[in-house]
Order: C-alpha cells, then structure tokens, then sequence
C-alpha cells in the first residue's frame, strides 16, 4: 500500500502542465547587490572623496615644510625679546643708551674710557638728572647691558628673518602668497625698530624737566604701540607657519578628511565666533597691561580684590579733574594717564577674560572638537587660571621684577593659546 502510495506522481497531469508553463515563461529579475558589494563601494566613494580632497590642495602651489619651521623659531624669538624687553621696563634700564646707532651700536664699550663716554651721554637727559644722580658707573653697566641686549636681540631677530627669507625665495621653497606674506613681516619688523627708538625718545625730551612733578620714562602710549608692534608681528609670523604645516600635510595626504568634515560641522559655528571675540578680548587685555607698565600703575593699591575701602576706587580718582587737558571736552583721558583708572580697566578686563574663558571652555566641552582644538582650548584654560594667579601674586607683592616678568611671559603664552584654537578651527574645503 505504502509503496504504491510512493509510485504515485507527486503532481496530477494537470498541475505538471501549469508548472511547466509558469517556468517557461520566467525571466529571471536582476540579483540586489550583496552585503559585500554594498560595503566595496561605500569604500570606494569614502576613498574617492579623500581622493579629491587631497588633490583639491595638491594643485595649490605650496610652501616647503621648512618654511613654517623657520617661521616658527623666528616667532620664538619675537616671544623671548618680548619677555626681555618686560625686564628692560622693569629694570628701568630702557633710557640708558641715548643714541640709535644700527652698525656700531652693536658695540659695547670695551674700555674704561670708554665707558665713561658713555656715562657722560647718559648724563645729559632728564633719567639720570632727577632720579639717578647717585648712580655710579658699575650701576650704569648694569641697567646698559640690558638695553644692550634687548637691541642686539631686535637686530638678530631682523636678521634671522631677512636672511634665511631671501634664500628660500630665491630657492623656490615659499609659495607666491607666503612670500607677499613674509614681506608683510619683514615690514613690519623695520616699523618695530622705528617704534622702539621713537619710545625711547619720549623719555629723552628735555621737556620732561619742565614739568612739575614729571618721571622722565618714555610714553605710555609709545610703549603699548611697540608691545602692540611686536604682538602683531608674533601673531601674524605663527598663523602663516601654522598654515604651511598644515597645507603640507593636506598635499600630502596625512591630514584625515574626517577631521576637515568636522571643522565644517554647523555646530562649531558660535564656538569659532565666541573663541575670535575672545581674543579680541585677551589682546585688548594685554594692552591695558602696556598702560600699566608705562604708568607703573601696579605700584599703587597693591591688594586684591579691593582698591582702598570698596571694589572700585573713590569716583573723584577714577575721575580725576588732573588730568584734563584744554579743549578736551571730558574726563577720556583718565582712561589712557590716570595710574588709578588705568590699573583698574586693567582689572575689570583680566577679571572679564578669565570668566569668559571659562565659559567658553565649558561650553566646549559638550561640542565635537577635533583633538588639536580641544587640546587649544584646554591649554587656554590653563594659561588663563596660571595668568590670574601670576597677575594678583605680582600686585600684593607690588611688582617684584621676577613675578613682572612672569606675569608678561603669561599673557603673551594666554595669546598664544588663543591664536592656537583660532587656527585649529579654520575650515578645510572638501
């Protein structure tokens, strides 16, 4: 029965017929592409636009990565005659060379007799006849070589950038832009020289001996214009490096793709305005700090956070009628003479700085940053927190010449900081 049952067609006639049409006249339809294929071309296009981000900069004439090293150095240097020419100021050593003499100034008397020529020079201008009558030659030496070496350090500096630079140029390693660049700051280190003597010249003014009361030093405005001078020259020197560095690794195909698609993330947008506005701030900072210097404000209300009986000082000195000129038409110029009013914008923008880094740092913390820009931004932090504690150390202490010098040393590392995070958020075109 079994076996029977077993013999019998699976199908009917009828059903084997339908079948068989319905096979006839099937066309098989096209296969989707598999798991694997699916994966090989998503590859492909990842590849492809890697591919065309790199030849988007290879065809960009670019700068030998010696260049940007080159600059980087010479941007250390600008930083350490920065700190130097602090320690000039603070040593009050900055009038004690009465000539500008770009040759044989680089000279410094060997002799005795010499020497004393020199002391006699130095004599004659209103620094020695009001404060330092007492002053022997030994002592001269001193506050001599300080402005000796601030100069040589000017002219080496000039020389380091002029010299290398025309030999890359000429050697075909700088890109057209770069080198519109390089002059730009081979320009500007000439109009420094010029601002550095045009300083000391404000403090050589016979004037000064007419004034009741007056402190032969050069002008503060003269002063925060040079520091301002050298700060742009320091600026501008590492963002051209920084973006050498970078357009090389794009060339040559060490810069990730998936670090520029991040850098042009919509969400970093008000991150990239608030860190500019931020600098904006830092440097305006650090040129009140110039008036500061220029006025030695940090000497009077040597204690924090009060200035005398409250926060803000007696309205009548922050206002002072002292320092109103003719035809002024208001009290503006405490803002830029008065010691008291000066040291206090100074505080009121450090205090400013230091919370809106804070903030800004914060509010980092919850954005997608590549790893450059939030190691920027973690350094600022902690410029910015070392900066604070240098800035009330050197006032309770009234200004002692290590913690000054330190304290400028920070400022010019919290811009830095700053100019780091600017750069690491720039765009890269895909």
């Amino acid at each position: 029965m079994f076996r029977a049952a077993f013999q019998r067609p699976f199908l009917g006639p009828s059903r084997r017929q339908l079948l068989t049409k319905a096979l006839s006249t099937f066309r098989p339809q096209p296969v989707r592409k598999s798991c694997l294929q699916f994966h090989s071309n998503a590859f492909k296009a990842q590849f492809s636009q890697q591919k065309r981000f790199i030849q988007s900069f290879a065809a960009v004439e670019t700068t030998k990565p010696i260049v940007g090293h080159w600059l980087y150095f010479n941007a250390g240097l600008v930083f350490a005659i920065v700190v130097v020419g602090g320690l000039t100021r603070l040593t009050e050593s900055g009038l004690s060379i009465t000539e500008w003499n770009v040759i044989s100034g680089m000279k410094p008397p060997r002799s005795q007799q010499e020497w004393i020529e020199e002391f006699e020079k130095y004599k004659q201008f209103p620094e020695y006849k009001i404060l330092n009558r007492h002053m022997t030659l030994e002592e001269f030496k001193n506050i001599f070589y300080w402005e000796w070496s601030h100069r040589m350090i000017g002219r080496f500096i000039g020389m380091s950038f002029v010299l290398p630079g025309l030999y890359f140029a000429s050697r075909g390693y700088m890109s057209k832009r770069v080198m519109k660049q390089t002059f730009g700051i081979s320009c500007l280190l000439g109009f420094q020289g010029f601002m550095g003597w045009y300083m000391v010249k404000s403090g050589l003014s016979e004037a000064l001996m007419k004034e009741p009361g007056a402190v032969p030093r050069v002008s503060q405005y003269r002063l925060t214009a040079h520091l301002a001078t050298a700060v742009a020259i320091y600026g501008s020197t590492i963002f051209v490096a920084a973006d050498i560095l970078r357009q090389n690794k794009i060339a040559s195909g060490q810069y990730p793709a998936s670090t520029a698609a991040m850098l042009n993330n919509p969400v970093l947008k008000r991150f990239r305005i608030a860190s500019h506005s931020l600098g904006s701030l830092i440097l305006l900072t650090l040129l009140s700090g110039g008036l500061v210097a220029g006025l030695d404000a940090g000497l009077i209300y040597n204690e924090f956070p009060w200035m005398g009986e409250g926060i803000v000082p007696p309205k009548d000195e922050l206002w002072s009628d002292n320092y109103v000129k003719p035809n002024d038409g208001g009290k503006w110029r405490n803002f830029f003479e008065n010691p008291t009013t000066v040291q206090f914008d100074h505080r009121t923008l450090a205090e400013t700085t230091a919370t809106l880094t804070t903030a800004l740092w914060a509010y980092s913390r919850g954005l997608p940053l590549p790893k450059n820009a939030r190691i920027a931004v973690n350094t600022m932090m902690g410029a910015v927190a070392l900066q604070v504690t240098l800035g009330i150390s050197t006032l309770i202490y009234m200004v002692p010449i290590e913690l000054a010098a330190a304290h400028q040393a920070g400022a010019l590392a919290l811009v830095t900081s700053n100019f780091w995070l600017i750069h690491a958020l720039r765009r890269v075109p895909l």
